[in-house]
């Protein structure tokens, strides 16, 4: 596939950074979109657009760039803190309107369109396994949640009325390098990190609370099967998760980062916030089957790698 055009919004972004890298090391031709510049790498193209005003137009950008058409867009742009859109349920909004300016675009190119959804669509069900069936409008505990599921609905909505080939990725608190920008938007496993190491208290909420924590070298694996397979039209029109296929705690992140860092954490628990989900462990086996989706990096060997990215020196 070297050779070929990509577009990803959000392309500043943790994801963003690290799937157009590994793109551009195939030999792709990249275009990034966001509404900053990139914090950590200078050498993915990015055009600074805010997606959420009708008057900054993605094709007239592209153009004037003099950037070609590209041959898949990939939609990675969100606001994506929970909590924050809980406090703020207009950037939930911004959500749905950024991903149906995308959609159009991509409808008028006639281009595929990977889009990033999230596990939180499934809601607070308290499952063990959660497969791609599981999710519905009546579950959605969270404006964040209700964007995605929007986004997605949208998404569907135009495979039929207008032949749109896309695949969908339901992701899971993906962690590792390029996710330290904690300032711009407060991650958990890197703000774990960061108080541990300056001896500073941490808050859990929910002291049972289990996730499904996602190495990015696995999300960007992932995603890049899947490009590869709509592309080449091997696989189409489908919804996945993404993520490792096993539930850790938060206090077991916070375990592996004191000995690590061989600091004893301060630790507080306090109840679940509005709109969080408290448990969530994915089924993986679709992703597995049709995309040879195989995750390799464990929660222990994950936190170790982003452990050693956190404490780089400034500027690598």
């Amino acid at each position: 596939m070297a050779g070929h055009h990509a577009l990803i919004t959000g392309s500043s972004g943790q994801i963003g950074t690290n799937l157009a890298l590994a793109l551009q090391e195939e030999g792709w031709h990249v275009v990034g979109i966001d509404r900053r510049a990139n914090p950590w790498v200078r050498c993915v193209p990015t055009l600074e657009l805010d997606l959420t005003d009708p008057s900054q137009d993605i094709a007239t950008a592209l153009d004037a760039g003099g950037h070609p058409p590209p041959d898949i867009v990939v939609h990675l742009a969100a606001n994506a803190k929970v909590y924050e859109l809980v406090e703020h349920p207009d950037r939930a909004l911004d959500n749905v309107t950024m991903t149906y300016r995308v959609i159009e675009f991509a409808r008028h190119l006639s281009a595929p369109l990977i889009f990033s959804s999230t596990r939180e669509v499934y809601g607070d069900i308290r499952r063990y396994e959660t497969n791609e069936l599981d999710a519905s409008v009546s579950v959605t505990e969270s404006p964040y949640s209700a964007s995605k599921i929007s986004g997605e609905a949208f998404i569907y909505a135009y495979a039929r009325c207008y032949g749109l080939r896309y695949l969908v990725f339901r992701l899971s608190n993906v962690y590792g390098r390029y996710d330290d920008d904690i300032e711009r938007m407060e991650r958990v496993i890197p703000l774990f990190h960061k108080r541990i190491r300056n001896g500073n208290p941490i808050t859990i909420y929910g002291r049972d609370k289990t996730l499904d924590f996602t190495y990015i070298d696995d999300c960007v694996a992932g995603l890049r099967n899947g490009i590869l397979r709509l592309l080449e039209g091997t696989v189409v029109n489908q919804t996945f998760n993404l993520a490792r296929g096993e539930g850790n705690r938060l206090c077991d992140v916070v375990d592996t980062f004191q000995a690590t860092l061989g600091r004893a954490a301060r630790v507080t628990y306090e109840p679940s916030r509005i709109g969080e989900v408290t448990h969530y462990v994915a089924d993986i086996s679709r992703a597995r089957d049709l995309l040879g989706f195989a995750p390799k990096i464990s929660l222990a060997e994950g936190l170790r790698k982003a452990a050693e990215w956190y404490g780089r020196e400034p500027g690598k």
